[in-house]
């Protein structure tokens, strides 16, 4: 059997949608009947449904469908992790990537998961100030780590777009816990491997 996509969507939520978005456009001087309209209001409704389905999703419960016991406490890095999330000020796009570590005590989860709990926050209206430590304590909860590490570089485009049109600036924040926060060393050398390029 040929590999199918299957989505699914509230009818409820996208027929209020698919109406509000056909008054957005007429609001703003297009006619929401012609051709390359016609269908905007509705794909449009489906896109912002998938784009903020992380409110539906649980992170910690993620974390822990593939935690496991082991004995060991070094550094566990997952980097160039891919984020595509909403400025909830003007509902533009932000994007990037994310750099998470931590160090565990006693269990470790699946290297995906990480990787999907970052989409868990990223697919909502967002901050990138608070996805950073959003992320992190999902992890600090499920995992009971020694240390947890998060930065996240991304553009902005409501900076790039709009406002003071800035089209190369970055914005990194970081967020630290345990080890990552208290030695110095341990900061160090997480921040030193996220910028090196391994081979």
């Amino acid at each position: 059997m040929a590999y199918r996509r299957i989505e699914e969507y509230d009818p409820h939520t996208t027929e209020a949608l698919k109406e509000n978005y056909k008054n957005i456009l007429q609001l703003l001087g297009e006619n929401s009947e012609r051709e390359g309209l016609l269908k905007t209001p509705e794909r449009m409704a489906k896109a912002m449904q998938f784009i903020t389905q992380g409110y539906e999703q649980d992170a910690v419960a993620i974390l822990n469908s593939a935690r496991f016991e082991e004995a060991i406490s070094e550094m566990v890095i997952v980097k160039d992790i891919e984020l595509y999330s909403m400025c909830e000020h003007h509902l533009l796009p932000f994007f990037g990537k994310a750099h998470i570590a931590y160090i565990p005590n006693g269990y470790i989860t699946g290297l995906s998961k990480l990787a999907r709990v970052v989409d868990v926050f990223a697919r909502r209206l967002q901050v990138q100030e608070r996805l950073t430590t959003e992320i992190l304590d999902a992890i600090k909860e499920s995992l009971n780590p020694l240390g947890v590490a998060v930065v996240i570089e991304a553009k902005h485009l409501c900076m790039m777009m709009r406002g003071v049109s800035k089209q190369n600036s970055v914005t990194t924040t970081s967020a630290f816990h345990g080890e990552f926060l208290n030695n110095t060393r341990t900061r160090n050398e997480f921040l030193k491997l996220i910028s090196s390029k391994l081979s």
